[in-house]
């Protein structure tokens, strides 16, 4: 599939926490998907497949607001992970004939609306009864504490600096002042802010933690040919693929904790590019917490196992680096559109459109996605 489809139009809903965004999910992801029609310069009716997010929308809803005569229809699950991995699920459509224009929309009301009572209601979560058997009795009930049993345990074999995950928070704060999307524009963010900011479950303080946002986000993914009839550079999908931990559902009884689903997901990825990381001019990490850069950094192939905090520390991420990582402030400062955002944020790169965040002459761009106990994806997207 290398190269033979591409990112073709790109939107997104504003993106807003207090007071909420005052709509419904139905209502965000619409929005974000018209502005990635009006972006791609197609008629809403052209679209006949449809990649739907997670929970809380359906392709019937939909086809019903816009239009649609719709032929294929997938939902991927993996929580997080799931926006990179649609785009895998829309490439192979395209490929095989099941469609033609495919849309891939993500959206929530993170912040005014969702909230787990109860995780064996919890929407696509294939944890959530080893959660509620196993965790919530020993009052492991939320991300952070899960996440922070495969950070301490890197702690114990590698050394975790207080800073390296600092510096990625203060590193994806300062992209966020370039962005005028971006919710934490105008706060920036300094190193004794962030070590002085509270405890949440260690190593993971109050800034380690993404934000809560009502926000969407869409892509409209067609075949490389018919988008170099549009108004835009070509962005194509060279490569990519998605993987999962093993077992799926339970992190402490993995062989190793470190091994997760991107780990397996992203040589795949290279292989069908016919790159490496090497290659990248920038990387859009999924950044849930600031560990998951740092892990993923490494899974990614950017850094050997052990050595992304000091990557981090030498300033090789952030404005200037030479992998500069999460330009539009990510999920810790711009917003948290479940990583569909930092496709987005790709797309914006390899047209050149990013604005003042732009990184000079990018040609090739990597993104993550990472999502309930460790599922993972990565696409390789380059400027034809």
């Amino acid at each position: 599939m290398r190269d033979l489809t591409a990112i073709a139009g790109i939107g997104e809903s504003d993106y807003c926490r207090k007071p909420g965004s005052g709509m419904s999910v139905l209502e965000l992801l619409l929005v974000a998907t018209r502005r990635a029609v009006a972006d791609a310069g197609i008629s809403a009716t052209e679209i006949d497949g449809i990649i739907t997010p997670p929970a809380w929308a359906t392709a019937e809803a939909f086809a019903a607001a816009l239009g649609l005569h719709l032929r294929y229809v997938a939902q991927p699950t993996g929580g997080g992970a799931s926006s990179v991995g649609a785009l895998q699920y829309a490439a192979s459509a395209i490929c095989t004939g099941l469609a033609s224009c495919v849309l891939v929309p993500v959206g929530w009301n993170g912040y005014s609306g969702f909230r787990v009572r109860n995780f064996e209601d919890a929407p696509n979560m294939p944890a959530a009864g080893h959660v509620v058997d196993y965790y919530v009795p020993y009052g492991s009930v939320a991300p952070p504490q899960w996440y922070s049993m495969i950070a301490t345990r890197y702690d114990h074999d590698y050394g975790l600096p207080a800073e390296a995950l600092g510096t990625v928070a203060v590193n994806t704060r300062a992209f966020a002042q370039l962005n005028d999307r971006a919710l934490m524009r105008g706060r920036p963010l300094t190193m004794e802010e962030y070590l002085a900011s509270p405890w949440i479950s260690r190593p993971y303080r109050l800034l380690d933690c993404c934000l809560e946002t009502d926000a969407a986000a869409a892509v409209i993914v067609m075949s490389t040919e018919r988008a170099r009839q549009l108004g835009h550079p070509v962005v194509s999908v060279s490569g990519i693929a998605e993987g999962h931990p093993l077992p799926a559902d339970d992190l402490v009884n993995r062989p190793d904790l470190l091994h997760v689903g991107l780990s397996d997901a992203a040589p795949r990825a290279y292989e069908m590019a016919g790159l490496g990381p090497e290659d990248a001019d920038f990387a859009q990490i999924y950044d849930c917490f600031t560990f998951e850069v740092i892990h993923q950094l490494e899974d990614a192939g950017f850094c050997g196992r052990g050595e992304a905090p000091g990557f981090v520390l030498d300033g090789h991420t952030g404005p200037g680096g030479r992998l500069p990582v999460n330009t539009h402030g990510g999920l810790l400062s711009q917003a948290h559109a479940m990583g569909l955002n930092h496709v987005v944020e790709a797309v914006r790169q390899l047209r050149h459109e990013a604005g003042a965040s732009q990184v000079d002459g990018a040609e090739i761009g990597v993104v993550t996605g990472w999502g309930d106990f460790g599922d993972g994806s990565l696409t390789v997207l380059r400027r034809l």
